[in-house]
């Protein structure tokens, strides 16, 4: 656990159940209408399962009854709430299995306990309702405003934290790109189907989610569509930050428009770096050692974080962590063997027939398997997983921009992976559990250089 992250038992009520989303309340930072707000606009963000449930017409009612003026104090703003929270029961039979459901169903009680509020009570405000307050001025500008100012205090830089003569914390990577292909925390490459939403990271201090889509109607080729990242609230470091992209929208900001953690002590050690604008966003939260680089290329996004051992495996006891993709992979009947695929693809071409589609699709026009190989060696002349993935991608949707996924994806590994020597990862032969040529070739050198220097010690030895 990082030092002197302890949540309090406030922020542990708040915790929405096995979903891996987080619902924070007003604490020392937002007001009951930005609460309500940030509650309204996260669970509006996760479509509903099933057509038939009604979640998002209460998240929209909800957010219209707080939107435009301040509630007049607990007591309206606990009318809101019983009025969601009426609205939100009454689609449990059509939305019993559905995550923004059990969401709203948590925050409601989660914001009820906060303000007090009771659960019997009007549900509608009052006919007429007295004009607005006067605009409040806004407060006056704080370090936390000010990319360039202090940093905040030393338990807001994670390394800084540390017990003083504790070895250097051991950094990993994950990676998500294509079609879509993973690359665990442990350094595990997979290729994976996951269509619709999946948990990529949840521990106590951020939460990642992915939404994946078919790239071409009817084949099992999917790409990511949506991502969103709930940085949590953060002792006197960062108020709760939602970040949120999906296809032609990577904004250089949070969705409270902020570029940094708010306006706590160390609010700068979390912000938002826009590296190329609408294409590259760079996300630095120094305050758990943590780097985060989204991209768009092409139609899809891709998404790479540099993480710290502790802070990956900081979870809660109860939690299901089951679908922490970035740490347990994906789940094997999610799995596809591209192996299989590959050689498919290459024997269809010996036979002189078209390219195969993705796996189990009927075959659709596109690259060829010399073809895909030699678009692939252009970026990625070495023969790893990302060169792999590359000809994968282009057999499976024929969308030559995943070409460029797959070689930011490893450009991002080199910047964020800190051990240069698994920078690529190579094939492993499924027959021998060996690395492919690359890897045995390293492991012969390895062996040799080995052997060499024992029979160089007897020799020494023997001399003496």
């Amino acid at each position: 656990m990082v030092r002197g992250s302890m949540p309090s038992q406030r922020e542990r009520r708040g915790a929405l159940s096995r979903a891996g989303w987080m619902v924070m309340g007003k604490g020392a930072g937002p007001s009951a209408l930005e609460v309500g707000k940030i509650l309204a606009v996260f669970l509006y963000l996760f479509p509903a399962v099933s057509l038939q449930c009604k979640i998002l017409k209460c998240n929209s009612e909800f957010w219209a009854a707080t939107t435009g003026s301040e509630p007049e104090g607990d007591v309206e703003f606990c009318t809101a709430l019983r009025a969601y929270n009426g609205c939100v029961r009454r689609t449990a039979r059509t939305c019993r299995g559905d995550l923004a459901f059990h969401l709203a169903q948590h925050g409601i009680e989660d914001l009820m306990s906060q303000h007090n509020c009771s659960k019997e009570g009007p549900t509608t405000p009052p006919r007429t309702k007295p004009p607005p307050p006067p605009t409040r001025p806004l407060p006056p500008q704080t370090h936390g405003d000010d990319p360039d100012g202090p940093d905040g205090p030393e338990v807001c830089h994670y390394e800084r934290s540390l017990p003083r003569h504790s070895a250097p914390p051991n950094y990993t990577h994950c990676g998500f790109f294509g079609d879509p292909h993973l690359r665990t925390f442990t350094d595990d490459f997979q290729t994976c189907k996951v269509e619709g939403a999946w948990p990529l990271i949840h521990n106590k201090y951020l939460s990642v989610q992915v939404t994946n889509t078919p790239v071409i109607p009817g084949s099992s080729a999917t790409a990511t569509s949506k991502l969103t990242i709930i940085f949590k609230n953060f002792q006197e470091c960062v108020d709760q930050k939602m970040y949120h992209a999906e296809t032609d929208e990577l904004p250089a900001a949070f969705a409270d428009g902020s570029k940094n953690g708010g306006e706590r002590h160390g609010a700068n050690t979390l912000r938002i770096i826009e590296k190329v604008p609408g294409q590259h966003v760079e996300i630095q939260a120094r305050y758990i050692g943590t780097t985060i680089v989204v991209r768009q290329v092409g139609r899809y996004l891709t998404f790479a974080v540099r993480m710290p051992e502790e802070v990956v495996n900081s979870m809660e006891d109860q939690d299901n962590q089951d679908l922490y993709l970035c740490l347990h992979g994906c789940p094997n009947n999610q799995r596809i063997d591209f192996r299989t695929f590959r050689a498919h693809a290459a024997e269809s071409q010996a036979r002189g027939r078209a390219r195969p589609g993705s796996p189990g699709s009927p075959p659709q026009p596109g690259f060829t398997y010399q073809a895909a190989v030699a678009k692939c060696k252009e970026r990625l002349p070495v023969e790893d997983m990302y060169f792999h993935s590359c000809v994968f991608d282009l057999l499976s949707s024929g969308d030559i921009n995943f070409t460029l996924a797959a070689f930011y994806a490893l450009e991002d590994v080199k910047v964020l992976h800190s051990h240069k020597d698994k920078h690529h990862i190579f094939e492993r032969d499924p027959r021998s559990g060996t690395a492919g040529l690359q890897g045995s070739y390293s492991a012969l050198v390895l062996l040799l250089s080995l052997l060499a220097s024992v029979l160089w010690t007897e020799g020494c030895s023997t001399h003496l």
